[in-house]
């Protein structure tokens, strides 16, 4: 994997998609196997703990950017849910109702996404996680009725996928952090070639 950045406290990943982050030594937060991007480590136990008491106090920054199916009503928005594990399938996330059974004990998970460019079937958009649930974006979007392009987790059955699509169209694109030394760094890593070949042939 591609180092990005490395200093005494930590190193930062480009993780492709296919590797499971879980592997990883010293992985600081997680990224689902098939979603590429900006993965964090750290070098010392004491890093760990520091830099984790961010991601759970949500002090960090994270942007993604998502191929999602269909056209949101909307340019920008923010998504506000309950979410935990879906009753009737334990591989998958579900949105559930306030008032739904079951949804006492569920965790408030919220994001916010603005359109970056509309396709005839496709919308291509950027997603800042405020809370940092598992399989947040990929749960809220398919609760929307638009799923991340080429999940098979979430989709629909007989779902479009764009042409040469081989995974979920997610990549974490940039991690905003502070350092052990009070200072802000942010770490960003580009769309991977697969993903821009697909949207090069997107109409």
């Amino acid at each position: 994997m591609e180092i990005i950045y490395e200093d005494k406290d930590i190193k930062v990943l480009n993780k492709p998609a296919g590797v499971n982050a879980d592997d990883i030594e010293g992985r600081i937060h997680r990224l689902d196997k098939d979603t590429s991007g900006v993965l964090l480590t750290a070098k010392s136990e004491e890093s760990l703990a520091f830099f984790q008491e961010q991601f759970k106090s949500r002090q960090v920054k994270k942007t993604y950017l998502a191929l999602l199916v269909g056209n949101l009503k909307q340019e920008s928005g923010t998504i506000e849910t309950l979410l935990g594990r879906s009753p009737s399938d334990r591989r998958k996330q579900k949105v559930f109702l306030e008032h739904e059974p079951g949804a006492e004990d569920k965790r408030m998970a919220l994001s916010r996404y603005r359109v970056l460019k509309r396709f005839q079937n496709y919308d291509l958009v950027e997603i800042e996680l405020l809370t940092g649930r598992k399989h947040q974006i990929r749960a809220q979007f398919a609760n929307l009725s638009h799923p991340v392009a080429g999940d098979k987790l979430y989709g629909f059955k007989g779902q479009l996928v764009p042409e040469g699509l081989k995974r979920q169209f997610l990549h974490a694109e940039k991690v905003e952090i502070k350092m052990p030394d009070s200072s802000l760094k942010t770490f960003e890593v580009d769309l991977p070639e697969e993903l821009k070949t697909v949207l090069n042939k997107i109409k």
